[in-house]
């Protein structure tokens, strides 16, 4: 199948357009008008994924492996060493990542991984009203999300209303009308705000909010009649 007709299925299903101006979504490596044999899905590609990859295959990821303009071509460093073995066996990659935000990530992790009945959604921010403990919320998210640890700022012993945001969301808390805030890689000047504001945020893990892409994607591309398999990405941090 050609790349051209694959994208145009993938953007009917989520557009293109609605990702965000600082965003790079779309076709980043390879050419519309090739075949590709494979697709594989994942969270991103690293150097091990792709050399293990069969040539003529389309990488369907979240993260663009693009994201600002290269002004250089340095093959021993990241991302122009994935770039050279992606080219050598013309491999392509498609980034959904925004707009796939918007249409489909957030909400599936809310509803269906965490178990919230979504009230309210804006295009990042997903949040629901009821009641919660605060450890009873703080071990529901250890067991759905694997995580061993959790950073909470100005914690909450009673939640009546919770909103999320997956991967970096701590910039919009400032839209968050909730007693508690989920979102990944919560910096200590946003920590600091938000404990001024008297707003409990959960750090719950860029890798481990947004992992669930695959599970979504590959969903999808079996209701458009796309085969492509699952390749697991690496998580970057270790908890020692």
């Amino acid at each position: 199948m050609k790349i051209e007709d694959i994208y145009n299925k993938l953007d009917s299903i989520s557009p293109f357009e609605l990702q965000e101006k600082w965003d790079n979504s779309g076709l980043l490596v390879g050419d519309m008008s090739r075949t590709v044999e494979h697709i594989v899905v994942a969270l991103d590609v690293d150097e091990a994924m792709l050399v293990e990859a069969k040539e003529n295959t389309l990488f369907i990821v979240h993260h663009p492996i693009i994201f600002s303009g290269l002004k250089e071509l340095d093959f021993s460093v990241y991302p122009a060493n994935l770039l050279e073995i992606m080219v050598q066996k013309r491999l392509s990659l498609i980034a959904m990542h925004t707009n796939f935000d918007k249409t489909h990530l957030n909400n599936y992790v809310f509803e269906k991984v965490l178990g919230f009945k979504k009230e309210f959604q804006n295009e990042f921010v997903c949040m629901a009203k009821g009641s919660w403990k605060k450890d009873e919320l703080l071990e529901l998210l250890k067991s759905k999300l694997n995580l061993e640890t959790l950073r909470v700022i100005s914690p909450k012993q009673e939640i009546k209303s919770i909103a999320l945001t997956t991967g970096a969301g701590a910039s919009l808390m400032d839209e968050v009308e909730a007693d508690c805030f989920l979102t990944g890689d919560i910096k200590y000047h946003d920590a600091m705000k938000a404990m001024s504001q008297n707003l409990m945020m959960v750090d719950i893990g860029h890798y481990e909010s947004e992992k669930f892409f695959v599970d979504v994607m590959l969903e999808e591309l079996e209701n458009l009649a796309l085969f492509a398999i699952i390749s697991n990405s690496q998580n970057p941090f270790e908890i020692i």
